[in-house]
């Protein structure tokens, strides 16, 4: 207690001196965004939306919610929860089947809570700025900045042993400090304010304005580039120019750079205070695209401040990067483009007539790159609700990039829509300027967060990118080794050591075709960190100062335009005759790849789009083994020829990289319409990354069907009395194949419309099908119901579900013995998930069997091993490698069969082909509205009659 007491007093000592001197302690005061927020609408409702003109408000446990339409009752419950884990800050599991308005929910619940929560955050500025109190104890404090001795207690002075006058002098100087930062927040706000108002005012004046300038513009631009082939045209030609960006700057191994590559020092946009805020996360572009427009139809999307982030592949207006077609060389390209805009402003005017004479084509930025017109761009964005497409749109023709226009936006926005990988990624969320400090983060459809934070951060590097990575950074050495540095050349001699190391551990040599050179061995060996490293003999390599060399140099970078520029291979003119052979084996690296230029590709010259450099895959693989050594596993793949093997790294613990975000933000919500079963999320992701039980809060509503539009079946025997038991060694017997057929032939007798019947794998529903065309079964399908496969091919899916649909409406139009169709899918493939199977689309969905996964896989049974180490067990419990083997397959179940059920009114049957499925503990991973209702059938016949039943009292409501 003295060391505390005297560390106070020497603070406040401290505080006293700055007043002294004239000097101000700092303190962060958020900025409140201005405009009240207000409910979203919903697709997931739209019947209802045209019943009711007006919105109204809805109260629940207190609280008004704006809502357009009257919402269910688990909507107003869903609700309040979700706003009481926002209030409290802690991590909520919310799970809300589709078709009972979640999302709208989700956005309105949250979005209630901010509102609130900017209210009272104004409230007690305006009560500090008129009475110059201190704040109030009720939570806002933090969030206004105030420092510790404001939120005190009136008795701190005793308890610290300071005199009175001093505390009083301390607390005064820092309200003083206090009221003049809110002062200053206030006069800021009304200048955004204005500055919005005044956007909003004049958008029509400026659409037609806009068109004029860009005449202009262009006329301009025009004029621009003819002078610069006239004056290019002047120049002598040099052997060397172009080639100076190639070069690798001189490296200082521990030096910090201040300014992040492609941000220009001046722009203090992205340094502006961030304002509180939502973070929207889904699964995919269309996903976000989605909700957007529903915001946009909402009537409070005219006041709503939202941002849509995407990929520079998705944003980019600049057509020659836009056509390099891969998402790493459009990056790469935007990355130089803007780090040549920030070299050439750091070129002083002695400087640069030098310059010029030395380089004859000096590389162009990019002309959408403008921070007048970015600043304008930022404007209009957060002036209106707008999608990704509608911003590249809005982009082009205010020639601004979309991309940074969108990032200068985030620090005013209020929602910021963005895919969940841009979340979870630590390096991508830092480019892309978002901060999480004391945010809120919502991510929906996250049923497979575990897996995506894992898949992100897993790296495979194959046999072929080591050895092309290894040819072509010894050529670039050949090239330009007599101009670099100590330290670049002691890097690069590093990472061909590496790079021949990596080869050598496969079994393979660096200096032979590696399409051509076959392994001694073959088959899987997993590893860990360590261990690899020991055995490739690169435990004396410090991996972490290499990876910061590879980062701070950009050296695939440099790789990447040395190989663009040259074409791959290059054979220099003095050394060709005593390299010629070695180069010839340089050439046969490159797949499909010619004689050797003697000379630059030319700017202009159409080519294909090349991959990103086989270096950019190395460097993640290098960044992946720095991971502590229980984290991640190395499997070693060798696969016949050592171009087929691979090094792949498989993350362990995906806690590792969830944990920046669970500790950063106010609160984290994970929502999903199949949640179940939870303990994934527990256990290998809260408790990991340090999130306490007592944080965490659970809540799943049920449906809003009436009970009886549902009927889910377990069977556990066929017609001829066969036992239903799909494992992997019975399921490929005839009978069990025979008896899989007439199930559905009965099915499909009694069940109007569509039916959908998912299998386990694809090779099975192949298997299957070739013996069910051999009996006849297949003919006798065909009967009632015309039957469509699911295609492997992704382009194939949508024209399948286009001819499947057309059938089963021209069916029900024409009442002939063909009643629907039968869709047989594969659990985990295309149909699984995204594809709503509603109405006549999926009266019926069958699961055969249960899909665990490959048990065999090295992948699956490190991870089970690493649960089974790191996983507490209590008596009497399975396995927590077991478990997650169950759960696997379950929450593949669980996406399969809750394709059916989309609305209010809608009804189906779901039935699960398989005795194990009446067991307690896997019924209890079913999700609960199906859970409840579900009955097990011991024989096939009760269980044909409950079907017949339901299906016919339900025959008038189609």
């Amino acid at each position: 207690m003295r060391n505390a007491g005297g560390g106070e007093r020497a603070a406040r000592r401290a505080a006293l001196e700055d007043a002294d001197t004239g000097e101000e302690p700092e303190f962060q005061v958020q900025r409140r965004p201005p405009g009240l927020l207000a409910g979203l609408a919903s697709a997931e409702q739209p019947s209802r939306r045209g019943r009711i003109m007006a919105d109204e408000t809805q109260e629940a446990g207190g609280i008004h919610f704006p809502f357009p339409f009257t919402p269910y009752a688990i909507q107003k419950d869903f609700m309040a929860a979700l706003y009481q884990v926002l209030e409290a800050g802690k991590i909520g599991i919310f799970e809300s089947p589709t078709g009972t308005g979640k999302s709208l929910s989700l956005i309105c619940g949250a979005l209630s809570w901010l509102r609130d929560f900017e209210q009272k955050k104004r409230q007690e500025e305006e009560r500090l700025l008129g009475a110059g109190a201190p704040a109030s104890h009720n939570g806002l404090a933090p969030a206004l900045g105030l420092p510790s001795s404001c939120q005190g207690s009136p008795g701190t002075s005793e308890a610290t042993g300071e005199p009175d006058w001093i505390t009083q002098f301390v607390q005064k100087k820092e309200e003083r400090d206090l009221v003049g930062r809110l002062k200053e927040e206030q006069v800021r706000r009304k200048k955004r304010e204005e500055r919005l108002q005044q956007i909003r005012h004049n958008a029509k004046l400026r659409f037609a304005t806009k068109r004029m300038r860009q005449e202009d513009e262009e006329t301009e631009r025009l004029l621009r580039l003819s002078s610069e082939m006239l004056a290019t045209g002047t120049e002598p030609e040099q052997v060397a120019s172009g080639e100076e960006e190639l070069v690798l700057a001189e490296y200082e191994s521990d030096e910090e750079k201040g300014v992040p590559s492609g941000v220009d020092v001046d722009e203090d946009d992205l340094d502006e205070e961030h304002v509180t805020k939502i973070y929207y996360c889904s699964r995919t572009h269309s996903q976000l695209a989605q909700f957007v427009h529903e915001v946009q139809k909402s009537p409070f999307g005219q006041d709503t401040r939202l941002v849509s982030l995407g990929s520079r592949q998705n944003l980019c207006v600049n057509g020659d990067v836009r056509k390099l077609g891969s998402v790493q060389l459009i990056n790469d390209r935007c990355v130089e483009m803007q780090r040549s805009k920030h070299e050439r402003k750091s070129i002083t005017e002695e400087e640069e007539p030098t310059r010029r004479r030395r380089r004859q084509e000096p590389r162009a930025a990019c002309p959408f790159y403008s921070y007048e017109r970015l600043q304008l761009l930022r404007d209009e964005v957060l002036a209106g609700v707008k999608d990704v497409e509608q911003l590249v749109a809005l982009g082009e023709e205010a020639q601004a990039c979309p991309y940074y226009g969108g990032r200068f936006a985030i620090p005013a926005a209020q929602l910021v829509v963005l895919p969940y990988q841009m979340l979870l990624h630590a390096p991508t969320r830092q480019a892309a300027g978002i901060r999480l400090q004391g945010q809120v983060v919502v991510i929906d459809e996250a049923h497979n967060l575990i897996d995506t934070i894992t898949n992100i951060h897993s790296v495979e590097v194959r046999g072929s990118q080591l050895c092309q990575a290894h040819s072509q950074l010894l050529q670039y050495t050949e090239r330009y080794g007599k101009r670099l540095k100590a330290k670049n050349l002691m890097y690069i001699k590093q990472l061909l050591y590496l790079l021949e190391k990596f080869v050598a551990v496969l079994g393979g040599n660096i200096k032979q075709n590696p399409n051509t050179q076959s392994l001694s061995q073959a088959g899987t060996e997993l590893k860990t960190i360590n261990d690899f490293l020991f055995q490739s003999k690169i435990d004396n390599i410090n991996l972490f100062k290499v990876r910061r060399y590879c980062e701070k140099s950009k050296i695939s970078r440099k790789l990447l335009g040395f190989t663009e520029r040259y074409g791959g291979v290059l054979v220099p003119s003095m050394e060709q005759p005593k390299l010629s052979g070695f180069q010839d084996f340089l050439q046969s690296l490159q797949p499909g790849a010619m004689a050797a230029p003697a000379a630059p590709v030319e700017v202009g010259e159409d080519r294909s789009p090349r991959p990103a450099s086989p270096l950019m895959h190395v460097e993640g693989f290098l960044e992946a083994l720095t991971t502590a050594n229980q984290d991640g596993r190395v499997i070693l793949s060798r696969q016949g020829s050592l171009s087929q093997s691979s090094l792949k790294f498989l993350l362990l613990n995906p806690a590792v990289h969830f944990t920046q975000v669970v500790k950063e933000c106010r609160a984290v919500v994970i929502a999903g319409g199949t949640m179940q079963p939870v303990s994934d999320f527990r256990e290998q992701l809260l408790a990991g990354a340090g999130v306490e039980a007592e944080r965490v809060v659970e809540f799943s509503c049920g449906h809003v069907i009436p009970p009886d539009h549902i009927l889910p079946l377990i069977i556990c025997s066929g017609p001829s009395n066969q036992m239903l038991d799909f494992t992997y060694q019975k399921r490929g017997l005839p009978q069990m194949m025979d008896e899989t057929g007439r199930i559905l032939c009965n099915l499909c007798n009694v069940v109007p419309g569509g039916v959908v019947c998912f299998f386990p794998s694809y090779e099975y529903q192949h298997q299957v099908c070739a013996h069910w065309e051999k009996s006849g079964l297949l003919a006798r399908l065909t009967i009632r119901k015309k039957i469509f496969q699911e295609p492997r091919k992704a382009n194939r899916v949508e024209q399948v579900l286009l001819e499947y649909s057309r059938c089963i409406k021209h069916c029900g139009q024409a009442r002939g013995t063909e009643t629907g169709a039968l869709l047989l899918s594969v659990v985990g493939g295309k149909m699984s998930e995204g594809i709503n199977f509603s109405d006549d689309l999926g009266r019926c969905v069958v699961m055969v069997g249960m899909p665990y996964p490959n048990i065999m896989s090295p992948e699956l049974q490190e991870k089970m091993a690493y649960l089974d180490q790191t996983l507490p067990r209590g008596p009497g419990q399975a396995r927590p490698g077991k478990v997650l083997v169950e759960n696997l397959c379950m929450k593949a179940v669980n996406q399969s069969i809750g394709r059916a059920i989309r609305h209010q009114k809608d009804f189906a049957s779901i039935v699960l082909l398989d005795q194990r499925y009446a067991s307690p503990a896997i019924q209890a991973k079913l999700p609960a509205w199906i859970r409840d209702r579900v009955e097990v059938k011991a024989t096939f016949g009760p269980a044909f009659a409950a079907l017949r039943k339901f299906h016919r009292e339900k025959a008038g409501l189609c």
